[in-house]
């Protein structure tokens, strides 16, 4: 999910992606939103861009956007813009500039960016905006999008996997902050691993942020010496950390959000509950791109192409054995609870309260 952009493909679109996150970690900083956005340098073609408001190189989400994005932008002949929102205080200033500068299209992540966006889009009515990871809008606008993702669906198929592949029935969870949603995503772990093992536990942590790969490697660290054999990871960049512990002590097991993450622990990342953000930009960017298209909400779950609960290839390859014939064995039972969830004979709970 995070090859880099072939620059001599995409040069006509726009600067590399080294380029692009060095120019746009330099404007959040500043807050100076033209350093990036010169409106004279983007008249060669429709222009899309993506505000991250978590840094790149996190083995998924962001690094996920970007590559969908340049991907995107090659196809379709846009002028893709990528920027790095670290600060807060610079949010308004940078959606504004890009609407000022005619942006066809702006996305962006994460709750954060929802007041932002109720404050500008009505007055870049032109402008079509995007929020992934988001609440509907009450009421809706009719220039934005807003993406929620049932990612606690995929969690009660990793709780299912985690008591039955566990020794212990000792599973943790770890998540970036107690946010209403992570919290129904613990809860369904939770839920999934006493459906199949009710004297089943689950310890629940957060590490206060998604980009502290020490603090997830602290938690995680000490979930495991605890007796843990299992965490389900929800926390972005913080979650190589997590992956680090479970390397350090043979059997110890991981449930990713990225297949770039597999290759920090080939060994050790079992499962995913696989949320593509990439994917995710690519279809609602896609959709805006077609004849007809307005505001709304879109909840995106199981099935979609977007969130699943899938065994990792290099975990089959790698893992201990015993610990793969296990994987194997209770796949079918996985699948099983998969199609009933989609198919509605399965109902998970959306529980936010811990």
């Amino acid at each position: 999910m995070t090859k880099s952009a072939d620059t001599s493909a995409h040069s006509r679109f726009s600067p590399s992606r080294r380029t692009l996150l060095k120019r746009s970690a330099g404007l959040a900083a500043a807050g100076l939103a033209t350093a990036l956005l010169p409106s004279a340098a983007w008249a060669a073609g429709e222009i899309v861009a993506l505000v991250h408001t978590q840094a790149a190189g996190d083995n998924g989400p962001v690094d996920s956007m970007i590559a969908k994005l340049t991907e995107l932008a090659a196809e379709k002949g846009l002028e893709a813009k990528i920027v790095y929102a670290a600060d807060p205080a610079t949010y308004e200033t940078i959606f504004r500039t890009l609407g000022d500068a005619g942006a066809s299209i702006i996305v962006s992540t994460f709750n954060e960016v929802a007041e932002p966006f109720k404050a500008l889009a009505p007055s870049y009515p032109n402008t079509k905006w995007i929020q992934l990871f988001a609440d509907p809008f009450e009421p809706a606008m009719p220039n934005v999008v807003t993406v929620s993702y049932d990612y606690y669906l995929g969690c009660y198929l990793s709780g299912m996997f985690g008591a039955l592949t566990s020794t212990s029935g000792k599973l943790g969870y770890i998540g970036g902050l107690s946010l209403p949603p992570l919290n129904a995503d613990a809860n369904a772990v939770k839920a999934g691993a006493i459906s199949v093992r009710p004297d089943a536990t689950l310890t629940v942590a957060f590490a206060g942020s998604f980009q502290d790969p020490a603090k997830g490697q602290e938690i995680a660290g000490q979930m495991y010496k605890a007796g843990v054999d299992f965490i389900q990871t929800d926390s972005a960049a913080t979650d190589a950390g997590i992956i680090a512990a479970a390397n350090e002590i043979p059997g110890k097991l991981v449930s990713g959000i990225s297949p770039a993450q597999y290759k920090l622990g080939p060994s050790s990342v079992a499962t995913l509950v696989s949320l593509d953000f990439g994917q995710s930009l690519y279809n609602e960017v896609s959709n805006a791109l077609k004849p007809g298209w307005t505001g709304s909400h879109t909840k995106t779950g199981l099935g979609t192409g977007v969130i699943d609960f899938v065994l990792s290839p290099e975990f089959v390859a790698k893992g201990p054995e015993d610990l793969v014939a296990k994987a194997r064995e209770i796949w079918p039972q996985i699948d099983a609870a998969k199609a009933k969830i989609q198919d509605g004979s399965l109902t998970v709970a959306f529980d936010t309260t811990l």
